[in-house]
């Protein structure tokens, strides 16, 4: 009987080396206006094209019909492969903290304090300019 190896992400299909630096990073596929990523591990000084160690996750990065993001997560395996010194990537790093794996990281609360700011600009010069329609049309 011959056994055929499973896919890479399953984590049959790679031999690691005892003293490979691994890191937990996304890999992009997709076309080219419709990307999405996979959660992986990896080394670290491989490129996105290498076979992973293990696949972790999936993250949706454009919104469903309900604008919601869709993201699906191991963390189970999560847990196991930072228990082995994997290294984390910021961007997912970012992610794990909006899912409540780790605590929220710093650049979330800044991007969001500055989405909010953006949104306040927007609704004054939009008030502006009714405003000066409305004193026009008087």
């Amino acid at each position: 009987m011959v056994r055929t190896p499973l896919h890479p992400a399953s984590g049959t299909g790679v031999i690691l080396r005892k003293c490979a630096a691994l890191a937990i990073r996304f890999v992009r596929f997709g076309c080219t206006n419709r990307p999405f990523y996979h959660i992986v591990v990896m080394e670290r000084k491989l490129e996105q094209r290498q076979p992973p160690v293990e696949q972790l996750g999936t993250y949706d990065i454009i919104p469903n019909k309900h604008n919601e993001k869709l993201l699906a997560l191991n963390f189970e395996r999560i847990a196991y492969w930072i228990g082995q010194g994997a290294h984390v990537s910021r961007p997912v790093l970012e992610l794990f903290g909006l899912s409540g794996f780790y605590p929220i990281h710093p650049r979330t609360y800044m991007r969001s304090w500055r989405n909010r700011r953006d949104a306040e600009k927007l609704a004054a010069q939009a008030a502006a300019t009714s405003e000066n329609q409305v004193s026009a049309a008087s």
